[in-house]
């Protein structure tokens, strides 16, 4: 399934790439890896990871690291609308 990024989603990626090059660049390439690992799983198995609280959204880490990845599913494409540190409060889908 051809996998897709909301604009929210590039700007969570783009910040945390971005945060992570200044405090710590050797994890960067490894997160980088982990990101893309995470969206292949996805194209693979839209609706695998476990179904998040906000209604229809599925979530998955991004390999080892903290980052949750939450998609949806519409119109026959995987939709990654948020990115976040799941060592955050859990996302309601606002």
């Amino acid at each position: 399934m051809k996998v897709r990024y909301t604009p929210r989603a590039v700007h969570d990626v783009e910040a945390i790439l971005a945060y992570l090059n200044d405090r710590n660049p050797l994890v960067l390439n490894n997160l980088k890896r982990a990101f893309e690992s995470t969206e292949r799983l996805i194209s693979q198995f839209p609706r695998g990871g476990k179904v998040s609280d906000a209604s229809s959204t599925h979530v998955l880490p991004a390999g080892r690291y903290p980052y949750l990845v939450y998609w949806t599913i519409e119109a026959g494409e995987a939709w990654i609308v948020h990115i976040r540190d799941g060592r955050r409060k859990p996302w309601r889908g606002e």
